[in-house]
């Protein structure tokens, strides 16, 4: 990425969000963070200023599309919009209300935000989008239903809004980031392993969204642990 370039990064206030925000921000890029928690946003926007856009936002209010085009409007336009907000809970007992919750924010809201970014892009026929999902796609998970089914659904409408763009000849990239195990809050559980650090992850991230990839594990050996997932029998697989 040589030339300066505007970014909104949604779920900026810490982990890879937050990385990937120093990162793009080091680099000389524009970059709008957002967030639900305002004290590391505005710690950025400190550091950082006139390159940063800083705005407190929760994904799943109403608001929330409202929100963002006003702080890309400050920004002065978008060339990448980053989805990198989302929650995940170890929910073994199956409590309804822990499942509701990740689908709000990871299915409903992810959805409303996604239509949104891609109406933008739709309308100056150019852009990328970016979501953050996960190795666990592939798959479900015992622990965690709701969060591996979730992520399956962000995958899939990438790949359907990417198989869209194709139909109109649209320019917008869509890109699908698939990382495995980060040293984040959202790293849950026994038996982590091939732990990425958010820096690490966030600079194979970038790189990915420099190459236009369509998907791209993270860190890159997550591909072979996906394509294993993907290969290995239901009735294996059921018994992991």
């Amino acid at each position: 990425m040589s030339t300066k370039r505007n970014f909104l990064i949604l779920g900026a206030s810490s982990g890879i969000g937050l990385a990937l925000a120093e990162q793009l921000l080091a680099k000389g890029h524009n970059v709008g963070v957002v967030g639900r928690r305002i004290d590391p946003l505005m710690a950025l926007e400190k550091r950082f200023s006139p390159q940063c856009f800083q705005r407190k936002i929760d994904a799943t209010s109403s608001t929330a599309t409202n929100e963002i085009a006003i702080l890309v409007e400050q920004m002065g336009g978008l060339d990448c919009f980053i989805f990198c907000a989302g929650v995940g809970f170890l929910n073994t007992k199956l409590n309804e209300h822990i499942e509701e919750e990740t689908l709000l924010l990871n299915v409903v809201a992810f959805t409303k935000i996604i239509v949104w970014a891609t109406t933008f892009f739709d309308a100056q026929n150019k852009g990328q989008l970016v979501n953050i999902s996960s190795v666990g796609m592939h798959r479900g998970n015992k622990s965690a239903p709701a969060y591996n089914a979730s992520k399956a659904y962000q995958s899939n409408y990438l790949e359907g809004l990417r198989q869209r763009a194709c139909a109109q000849q649209s320019t917008i990239i869509y890109t699908d980031i698939r990382p495995g195990f980060v040293d984040t809050a959202m790293a849950k559980g026994p038996g982590l392993f091939w732990v990425s650090s958010p820096k690490k992850a966030a600079r194979q991230i970038i790189k990915a969204i420099e190459r236009k990839k369509a998907v791209a594990y993270i860190t890159r050996r997550w591909q072979l642990i996906g394509w294993l997932l993907h290969l290995l029998p239901r009735s294996l697989y059921k018994r992991l």
